[in-house]
Formats: structure tokens, sequence, C-alpha cells
């Protein structure tokens, strides 16, 4: 007992000299970071990716007066996994977070693990005031709370998605309740702010753009650089939204396109709402700003991920290639565009550079800091290689991906070979042409895999049943390349 208490006095002693030490920094030196993440946003369906048919203004004029990346990927291709990724700065499967939480009350209680350091903790711990507002999907019980993951403020819900009209799902809810219900579904529970019920009335996605002028406005008052992590549903089924919205469509004709559209552009007037806040509090200038997407988006749902091929959950570009851009009028030259590959797990060591925050004692993450080649231009990982993996029923795909090449293998299939900056639609596969490139990223993912945990937790029971049935994961017939017919 008495170790222990000396143990967290020395914690606590550590954080107040490491809070001296920041705070002895001016605020304007280090900058405010705003991270915001669109769900199932596709890859074309924003402006400055070349979408015709959705119009997203304010992002293309952040993208304009910023950088874009045309190479961005992130952690997993589907949500919760992605989500772990940018959060701990490390692969989802190396502890276990590999599928979304499970589909039950409060995610059975389960979350990501509390071994695992959030970059809003370091961030917090270095002075910052932080924040999340929108989805979490990270865990639902107290020890997974946002606000004991590193974040002074959370305005939003807690599992993995939300009906966006209130007057549909606040009379639904309330009916349930009346009747004695407790089996309420997750998408019409009230949203929460810092723990406590809120009773919301605005269209959801209106409603996380106005708590995030609030943070960024109290954040103007303070002392301090702040982070805020304003994590949209939009545009996540289901697909709900604004008439008015639409009606700046009528050229689509297609029903889930039109919604979808609608979903994507009150997105991006919240982006708009943002910036003017922060041109309205004089942090418009020092304030790093980085937009992109969880995954790939939904086609079945209306998204267009053109020219890549596939989407969300897959291997394949569409699945987890997405678009981004960043914004500092500061230090971030107007119409830049990185072609190098980045990777969402980088966002972990790029803002604890930035915000000069010591990482814990014997973390080990899977990012690389971004900025030094940001500024030059250079690759950050040339030569150096990434991984994408999504269980299936009896197999799992894979990639491996090294500057602008990419193994890949979907299904049961061969294991194929493609230039992705030449081919982003992966078309041509050059594995004959190349077999050793071929074998060398094959052994690297192969070697990756065995820094993998067996899953935490499944979204459904059948996915369970069959990880156990099917012997999973069978990565012995997942790296064969005899087996795939390429040798």
């Amino acid at each position: 007992m008495k170790l222990a208490i000396i143990k967290q006095g020395l914690k606590l002693l550590a954080g107040a000299l490491c809070m001296i030490s920041a705070s002895s920094i001016a605020a304007q030196e280090r900058p405010n970071i705003l991270l915001i993440l669109a769900d199932d946003l596709g890859y074309a369906d924003v402006g400055f990716n070349g979408s015709t048919d959705i119009t997203t203004p304010s992002l293309d004029q952040l993208a304009h007066q910023g950088m874009t990346f045309s190479q961005a990927y992130v952690a997993h291709a589907f949500c919760g996994p992605s989500r772990a990724g940018l959060m701990t700065g490390r692969y989802p499967h190396k502890f276990g977070s590999q599928f979304n939480l499970p589909d039950t009350s409060m995610s059975g209680g389960l979350g990501i693990p509390t071994s695992e350091t959030f970059v809003s903790e370091v961030l917090q711990d270095s002075g910052y005031f932080t924040g999340v507002v929108g989805k979490w999907h990270l865990g639902e019980t107290e020890k997974y709370h946002p606000n004991n993951r590193g974040f002074d403020e959370f305005y939003g819900f807690l599992p993995g998605g939300h009906n966006y009209l209130p007057e549909e799902f606040n009379p639904r809810y309330d009916a349930l309740v009346a009747a004695g219900r407790t089996d309420i579904p997750d998408y019409i529970k009230p949203l929460e702010h810092n723990g406590k019920q809120v009773r919301e009335t605005e269209y959801i996605t209106d409603a996380l753009s106005r708590e995030a002028v609030n943070f960024v406005t109290a954040g103007a008052k303070k002392d301090q650089p702040w982070f805020l992590y304003l994590a949209y549903n939009a545009p996540h089924t289901p697909l709900q939204a604004k008439p008015e919205d639409m009606e700046k469509f009528p050229h689509i004709k297609d029903k889930k396109r039109k919604i979808y559209a609608g979903m994507v552009y009150a997105m991006d007037r919240g982006v708009g709402r943002v910036m003017a806040a922060l041109k309205e509090t004089d942090q418009y200038d020092n304030t790093l700003v980085l937009f992109l997407s969880d995954n790939g988006g939904k086609v079945s749902q209306g998204a267009n991920n053109d020219p890549l091929q596939a989407g969300k959950g897959s291997a394949y570009e569409g699945g987890f290639r997405v678009p981004m851009l960043a914004h500092w009028p500061a230090q971030i030259k107007p119409e830049g565009n990185y072609t190098h590959p980045v990777n969402a797990l980088d966002f972990f060591p790029t803002f604890a550079a930035l915000a000069e925050a010591p990482l814990p004692e014997g973390i080990e993450l899977d990012g690389k800091n971004l900025w030094p080649a940001l500024k030059t231009g250079a690759s950050a990982r040339k030569g150096e290689t990434f991984f994408a993996m999504r269980h299936r029923g009896d197999h799992s795909d894979t990639a491996a991906i090294r500057d602008n090449w990419k193994a890949v293998r979907v299904g049961k299939g061969p294991w194929a070979l493609y230039d992705v900056v030449a081919d982003p639609a992966e078309r041509k596969d050059l594995s004959g042409k190349k077999p050793q490139l071929l074998h060398d990223l094959v052994d690297e993912a192969n070697t990756w895999s065995w820094t993998h945990e067996q899953p935490r937790w499944f979204h459904i029971q059948k996915e369970g049943f069959e990880w156990r049935e099917k012997s999973m994961p069978r990565f012995h017939e997942t790296f064969d390349l005899l087996e795939g017919g390429n040798y």
C-alpha cells in the first residue's frame, strides 16, 4: 500500500513538473490541434479529391489554402479498429482490437485496453486543454470513457453510431422508456456531456458542429493550447439528411446518393462554422487542422471511392485509402500536395512532437513523426512498409505497402502486386515482373502478423463462432505464396 502511494505521488509530481514545463512555453509557440474525422466518407466525395456532384466548399478552401495528401491511409478498413489505431498510434491488431466492439449493451463492458496510451493523454499531460466531440466507439464503461482517456471535455455518444433526426429519435426513446423497456437501441439514446445525458434538439451533425465551436471558443480564453478531436458520424448510416441540404443537389437522382450528399454537405457546412470561430477568436493562424475519413466509403450506401477499387472493409485501396488535408496558415504553404504515403498511425508521434510532449517511457508507436518530411516534401517512411488486415470468416484479407508498391491478397486468391501511384484502381498485377519484391513484402507482412494478439472481442457472436470453428487466423495459409499460385 505504501509503495502504491509513493508511486502515485511520484506520478503526480511528474505531471506537475510537466505542466510547469509546458506552461513556461508561450501558448502561441505550440499549435492548437483540430483533428476532424468523417465516418465512411468516400475517397471521391470531396471537391478537393475530384467530386463532381457533391460540393464541399469549406473543405475545398482548406485544401486550397493548405496541403492535400494523395496517398493517405488509416490503420484499418472499418471504424472501431481504425479509431483505436488513431488514438494509440499502434496497429489495433497488436492489442486485440481487430473487430468492432460487441453489439451489446455497453459493448459488453469492453473497450480499448487501459494499458494502451492515448494521444489525448500525452497532450493533456503536456498542458493541452483536450476535448472530443461526436462518436467515440472505444468503450462505454467508466474506465474506457473519454473523460478517463485524456479528454477534459466530451460531448457526443459512446457507441458506434446514432440517428440524426431528433424529431424522430427523441419520441421513439421516450416511448420505449414509458413502456418500461430496457433494451433501447443505442442509435436513439440521449447524447451526453461529460457523463450526463443531454436532450439534443438539433440535427446531429449541426449539434456536433455547434459543440466544436463552443470548445474552440472556450479554448481561446485559456492560457494553454488545445486539442479537439471532432468525430462526425456523417455520412455513416442511417442515411438521414435535412431537406434543405438535399435541395442543394437537384442534379442527383439516385435516392441514396442524394441523401448521402446532403449529409456530407452538412458536415462541410459545420467545418465552415468551426473555421469561422477560429478566425473570430484569433486562433486561425496557429491551429493545425487535419481532416480525413476513418475508412473508405460504403458504396452500397451512396459513397463513391473512384478511382479506387472496392470500399469500406476491403484490403483494396478503397477500403483504407482516404481523402485527407492539412491546414495551418502559420506553417503550411497553400496549394501543396504531399504525394508520399502517410498513415493515421503517424498522427500520435506528429502531434506529440509539435506539442513538445514527452512520450511515456517504453511506449512503442507504429507511426512516424511526419512534420520534418512535410516541411521538405520528402517521404517520412521511404523504403518502409506498413500493413492492413481485415479478418473474415475463414481467411484474412491482407495488404503491405512500401512507397508506391502494394502487395495484396483478398479472399483465397493469389497474392498480387500493384503500383498504386500509377495504378490506384489496382488493375494491372505486376507480380510476374517483380516476384522478389512481392516475396519481400509478403515476408514482411508475415513477420508483422507475429506481433498480433488474439481478438479480445467480436462485434457479433457469429464472428466469434467462426473464429473458433475455422481455427482462425490461419496465417499459415494467408502468407503461403505457393497456396496462392504465385510460385
